[in-house]
This record gives C-alpha cells, structure tokens and sequence, in this order.
C-alpha cells in the first residue's frame, strides 16, 4: 500500500538541539494546517525503555554490536507500533533520532555500515533526512552536567563524522544548528515546507 504521510527525521549529536526543533517543527506544522506528530528514538515501547534505563547512563558502554542490535529491535518496534499506522492515516511523523543516530554512533566505533543497514532493512525510508550539525566543543559545554557514556567528545568527534559522511552523500541535509534557536526553526521550517509543497 502507498503510504499518504510524510516521514521526517532530525538527527544530530546529543544536545544539539533535535529534540526542541523536533517540537517546534510538529507546532509550525499543525499551526499552517498540517497534521504532524512528534516521536522520539529510543522510543517509547518496552526495548526503547529498557534501552533508556539500562543502556544510555551506564558507565561503560556495551559491546556496540549489543548496541546495535538493541537500537534496531526498538526500530522495527517503533516502526510498525507508531510509524507506519500514522503514515497510513496521512500524518507527517517527525522522529527525533531514526536510523542515521544508529549508523553514526554505532559505525563510529568502527562497526560496519553495512551490516548496521542490514539489521534496521524494515525501516521506513524518510522522506526528509536532517542533520543539525554543532560543533563537538559546543555539544561539549552542554553536555558537563550530566554526560551519559555516549557524549564523550571523542566519541561525539567520530559520530560527527559519520554524519558529515551521510551530508556529503546527499543522504542528509545540513543545517547549522550553531545559532539561535528561532533561526534553526525557521531555516529547518522552510526546508521541510517547501518539500513539501514540491
């Protein structure tokens, strides 16, 4: 069946602000008419809260083959519990992280791309793939109080890089997130309504 919605996702390092201009997004939306909803990766089923509480604020990473394996499972779940049953209804679903935060944060330990692609096949292809790029020493300063395993600036330094991979393929388009939230909103809500209109 031809899905009628609009897939959308935002991704981005941790706190780069994907989950406020993710909000901001279903809001110009909705207020221009739309039918958009916000959904969030980890999700909100059982493996993406078992992935919030066990896996997100341990000390050590797990294995990131576990990781991946994990991240995918809550993919297929979120998919077929609240993707796709949203897109046959005709909404635009705009998800905060999808299938690139997997690709980036477990590729960047140096597990193969391919094989991430693999595991998550039964993903929803988005229709608009954006990437707020921040500079890691931001993220950085953001991240001091509460830094889960993941937001080590090491870590983030590779993950961007996975990211900036994704832009130059044409996969992902950029959008400077350095820069007051307003002005993200409104170049990400220019970007999302002009396609689609198109």
């Amino acid at each position: 069946m031809q899905k009628k919605g609009f897939f959308i996702c935002i991704e981005g390092l941790d706190k780069s602000g994907k989950t406020s201009q993710s909000i901001l997004l279903v809001e110009a939306l909705n207020k221009r008419g739309f039918d958009a909803v916000y959904t969030t990766e980890p999700s909100n089923g059982e493996i993406g809260k078992f992935i919030r509480k066990n896996i997100l604020h341990r000390k050590e990473r797990v294995p990131a083959v576990v990781e991946a394996l994990l991240f995918a499972a809550d993919r297929v779940d979120h998919t077929e519990r609240e993707i796709r049953p949203m897109l046959k209804e005709g909404k635009i679903v705009i998800s905060d992280r999808y299938i690139y935060s997997s690709l980036a944060y477990q590729g960047a330990t140096g597990l193969d791309i391919d094989w991430i692609k693999e595991i998550n096949k039964s993903a929803v292809e988005p229709d608009l793939a954006i990437y707020l790029d921040v500079p890691v020493e931001i993220v950085a300063q953001r991240c001091k109080r509460k830094r889960s395993v993941m937001e080590r600036p090491d870590i983030q330094e590779k993950v961007r890089d996975v990211y900036l991979r994704f832009v130059r393929e044409g996969k992902l388009i950029p959008v400077n997130g350095n820069r007051r939230i307003g002005v993200v909103a409104k170049e990400i809500r220019t970007l999302v309504v002009m396609k689609l209109q198109g």
